[in-house]
């Protein structure tokens, strides 16, 4: 495989210092709009985690049991949302690394300096992700995008298309391979065969009754999350894809690319309902749930198309937003702001989902069921739309987003101010 650099964005004139965030009036509408959306989603599948009292059926942490709005609402996460989200902002978050590279580069930042913010920005996530899952949620994503960006930029920043494609070919086959394997390992075992509670693994923590025992839970299982989300290939692969759409500008000039964005949309899209829907049939017992575990296989992996098509259906959307023309409606505005904000939103779930539902905290989760779970994710959401709308409009950034600016760019020289223009730091993705 080649190893040649690829040629990099002109550069403009300028001193090599690093350029701190990106004015607004300079931000693609799509990954804004996809990331504010995509939090909904993340709630969705987040909360689920938090019935810890309710005993679980096929498909891990979805109750096995339940009235019919709660049978409906297992199928359409299992349909929607879980094996997806992640993958979404995997793509989102390579994106956000190739349009702040090029933006760096564009403004005359030597390469040097750009990756070492770059590696300074993921550390620091990294970091962050730690004490996220100290704290709160063992489940947690920042890190895990961290570690990804400390591996992966070195290793594929500067690589051409032809090898990112061939490198995506090659894990996309791994991951074919390991879910076959993974099938057929399942197809094979005998029936009622014992094994681990996956279920009571994941929701140790929370159905822990002290924090600090809690915590003490949490920061191994997030580990062991950091491990395998690298293990699994289903990032490390949306990351390539993610880095090579970020070069051709597939959400930032989506009129450019209509045609080969709708057929990854409806494709991709499809490729992930399609086994979500089985498994969710199986889960509530309309299908026969003796291949439950081989479907479940099949299920994670397509998530990987079904997060990319979810990223070009986005591009898509924002296309008609903007041919429309007259600016986009409050919701869309609301959505916007959260996406610019989505790791002050994303960390936001988790201060409200942990103390008020977790075991430790009020324990409110022993309460829910199903579709009561699936209104505190939509309530929860739309706290966070809105509270990032009333800070967009008082031309405030996120807490989050002002921290791991901070972090990041503390030991950059500080770049002269353009004027009259009003600044957001480039989204993680979180």
């Amino acid at each position: 495989m080649t190893t040649h650099r690829t040629e990099g964005p002109p550069s403009t004139p300028g001193t090599g210092t690093p350029v701190r965030s990106t004015p607004l009036t300079e931000r693609a509408l799509a990954p804004d709009l996809a990331r504010g959306m995509m939090l909904l989603l993340i709630a969705l599948a987040h909360v689920p985690w938090f019935l810890y009292d309710a005993p679980a059926g096929l498909a891990m942490l979805h109750p096995d049991q339940g009235n019919l709005a709660d049978r409906i609402a297992q199928v359409a996460s299992l349909v929607v949302v879980d094996a997806r989200t992640h993958t979404m902002f995997g793509f989102l978050f390579a994106y956000g690394i190739g349009q702040m590279y090029t933006r760096q580069k564009a403004h005359g930042t030597r390469d040097a300096d750009a990756r070492r913010i770059l590696r300074t920005r993921h550390l620091w996530m990294l970091a962050l992700g730690a004490v996220h899952a100290l704290l709160l949620w063992q489940g947690d994503i920042i890190g895990t995008y961290g570690l990804i960006g400390l591996l992966m930029v070195p290793l594929f920043l500067h690589r051409t298309d032809r090898t990112l494609k061939v490198w995506t070919a090659v894990l996309l086959a791994a991951g074919a391979l390991f879910t076959a394997l993974s099938v057929l390992g399942a197809m094979a075992a005998p029936a009622g065969a014992p094994g681990v509670d996956a279920a009571a693994v994941q929701r140790a923590s929370i159905a822990e009754t002290g924090y600090l025992l809690s915590a003490a839970v949490r920061l191994p299982t997030w580990l062991f999350g950091l491990g395998s989300g690298l293990a699994s290939l289903a990032l490390p692969t949306v990351f390539l894809i993610g880095l090579l759409a970020a070069r051709h500008r597939f959400l930032e000039e989506p009129q450019r690319h209509l045609p080969l964005l709708r057929r990854v949309a409806v494709w991709g899209i499809a490729a992930g309902w399609v086994p979500g829907l089985v498994l969710g049939l199986q889960h509530v017992g309309v299908l026969d749930p003796v291949y439950g575990p081989a479907v479940a296989s099949v299920h994670f992996y397509t998530g990987i198309f079904t997060g990319v098509g979810y990223a070009a259906l986005f591009g898509l959307l924002a296309h008609r937003l903007t041919a429309r023309g007259g600016g986009p409606s409050l919701p869309v505005r609301g959505l916007v702001a959260l996406g610019r904000r989505s790791l002050s939103g994303y960390l936001a779930q988790s201060v409200v989902f942990a103390p008020f539902l977790a075991a430790w905290g009020l324990g409110l989760g022993v309460h829910l069921s199903s579709w009561s779970a699936v209104l505190v994710a939509f309530g929860t959401w739309l706290l966070t739309v809105l509270a990032a709308y009333l800070l967009d409009r008082a031309g405030k950034r996120g807490p989050a987003e002002v921290l791991l600016r901070t972090l990041t760019y503390r030991g950059a020289a500080r770049p002269a101010r353009t004027t009259g223009a009003r600044e957001e730091p480039p989204s993680s993705g979180s």
